[in-house]
């Protein structure tokens, strides 16, 4: 016999009751996380927030859809991160593409101010002004006329850096069900031991596929992707980008040993970051 409607809402009534509390109760000990990251311009920590999606996934049993989990929770993080400091984003927007907005709305929540940007270039800008705390740009391609990767190519206090990468749960209703892009923040990139991380090498020759599979073999590392930028006032060098299956710091012996196995001809490698990967189609299946 089914139990009575009204004793199941105010069971429903009671746990919502408790889920408030529980809420509450997060919420005062972010306050006192704040007081840690006083000094921090920049309070985001992408590893954290994955980490926090990826034991929530790993745990999660029942009918209750995982896609939803994961919106429930972007928005309580992202809630509380507008309570540590000022959080804003700025979305690359092409005349009347609104993918980059809708992932950049999906994961960085409903009430996140957000700037549309018509270039890359000036989204970039406005990250290393502070005028918003991240970026949200297109994925790196094989063929781009200006590439935005090239101004990450470079050490400095506030330079930004890859640190995610959208969708990182798919199946949204976003309006181009196809696209990706990459966040861009002044924030390093920390482990969460599924990383893929950025790497732009400046060389005075170009590199094939099988040279570069051939040098990261050596150094314990596998290509993702890879991609070619030639400056025409530069005939002499080439930048190439390469993303790589795991996770680097800007000191890391193997970009050293990468530099070395090139032969003289790399004049420099600048890791500008890297992201947790995305969780799967059938991570989020199951």
């Amino acid at each position: 016999m089914a139990r009575d409607l009204t004793e199941l809402r105010r069971e429903i009534d009671a746990i919502d009751d408790q889920l408030h509390d529980l809420l509450k109760q997060r919420t005062k000990i972010v306050e006192e996380v704040r007081l840690y990251k006083k000094n921090e311009r920049v309070k985001i920590r992408p590893a954290r927030e994955a980490e926090i999606i990826y034991r929530l996934f790993a745990q999660h049993d029942g009918k209750f859809p995982k896609a939803e989990l994961f919106r429930i929770w972007r928005e309580l993080i992202v809630a509380t991160l507008r309570l540590e400091g000022p959080f804003s984003a700025g979305v690359f927007m092409a005349e009347d593409d609104h993918g980059f907005w809708d992932l950049a709305r999906d994961h960085f929540g409903s009430y996140t101010p957000m700037t549309p940007f018509p270039s890359t270039r000036r989204i970039i800008e406005a990250v290393q002004k502070q005028e918003v705390t991240v970026g949200i740009l297109p994925i790196p391609a094989r063929t781009e006329d200006d590439p935005w990767w090239r101004r990450l190519a470079f050490e400095g206090v506030d330079v930004p850096r890859v640190i995610a990468r959208l969708p990182f749960v798919g199946g949204g209703n976003a309006r181009s069900q196809d696209q990706e892009a990459i966040v861009v923040s002044p924030v390093p990139q920390e482990a969460t031991g599924r990383d893929h991380t950025y790497l732009v090498i400046e060389s005075a020759e170009q590199f094939g596929t099988n040279q570069l599979n051939k040098v990261l073999e050596q150094v314990g590392l596998s290509l993702v992707f890879s991609t070619v930028s030639h400056d025409e006032n530069r005939p002499q060098m080439w930048q190439i980008l390469i993303e790589v299956d795991d996770f680097l710091s800007s000191d890391d012996a193997r970009i050293e040993a990468m530099k070395d196995a090139f032969t003289g001809t790399v004049e420099y490698i600048v890791n500008i970051g890297g992201y947790a990967t995305p969780i799967s189609a059938d991570e989020l299946a199951q």
